[in-house]
């Protein structure tokens, strides 16, 4: 593997951003080489395996910073504040940047093995801060693994809907009936 540097870096930040609004094939070289601010040949030379390999690499990125979040604000109890914390980006972003992943999960994982691994292994990621969670509030290993999928896909289809939407109430809707369902679980 290429070691770090600066323009690594930038091709990742810039590719990240991209595809989380344009989407895998909305996304051309030649932007993600302007927006890397790099030669094209620096984008090869860091990323061997081209746009798949940046993308792949660039979701992986994005997950773990998700994920670092997700595993924060839940560290605190409060799981109210994850969908504040989604509404806000959404609202940030003029309704751009949903979840990192969704864009190029539906454009490209289908095509690109190396990509939909990387989704996998992103949705897993929030789905384990989740379940983890759960455990630390006392809910069994089994319920637990249960929940932390219907939790993961509640957060998913809010934040589509809200995206598509332009509105936050979907996400709304989806933490009133989440609380609800983690009261009667936790013990």
């Amino acid at each position: 593997m290429p070691p770090r540097t600066d323009s690594r870096q930038r091709f990742l930040d810039a590719a990240a951003d991209l595809f989380h609004t344009k989407g895998y094939h909305a996304t051309g070289l030649n932007q993600l080489v302007s927006a890397g601010g790099a030669p094209k040949g620096s984008l090869y030379f860091h990323f061997p395996g081209g746009k798949e390999q940046l993308a792949a690499e660039a979701l992986t990125q994005s997950s773990a910073r998700l994920s670092d979040t997700l595993r924060a604000i839940l560290a605190d109890g409060d799981t109210d504040a994850v969908f504040a914390a989604l509404a806000q980006n959404l609202e940030d972003s003029d309704f751009e940047r949903g979840c990192p992943l969704a864009t190029v999960a539906l454009d490209a994982a289908a095509e690109s093995e190396l990509i939909r691994q990387a989704c996998v292994a992103g949705f897993d990621s929030w789905r384990v801060a989740i379940h983890d969670f759960l455990l630390d509030k006392g809910v069994d290993a089994e319920r637990a693994a249960n929940l932390s999928v219907v939790a993961l896909s509640m957060l998913e289809g809010g934040l589509l809907l809200a995206k598509t939407q332009r509105d936050i109430a979907p996400l709304r809707t989806v933490a009133d009936h989440l609380r609800t369902t983690l009261e009667r679980e936790l013990p």
